[in-house]
């Protein structure tokens, strides 16, 4: 079940968000985000590549949901 509590926010960085989910990886190469990036928050990391974070959050959490109803 996906609680709205498991929901990646901007304030959380890339990296941990790489190690915890990856499935995430593709939506972060798609949006641009460099290895650089990756210690940086998603907020911070959005600016950087010049996208909105709202639509780099909807992508990655839709990933994250999507997989986590495939293995149950």
């Amino acid at each position: 079940m996906f609680r709205f509590t498991d929901q990646v926010r901007g304030g959380e960085f890339v990296r941990d968000i790489k190690q915890k989910y990856p499935e995430t990886e593709p939506v972060f190469e798609r949006f641009g985000l460099r290895p650089a990036c990756y210690d940086c928050s998603i907020d911070q990391a959005a600016r950087k590549v010049g996208v909105a974070v709202g639509n780099l959050l909807q992508e990655v959490n839709e990933v994250i949901h999507r997989r986590r109803f495939e293995s149950q």
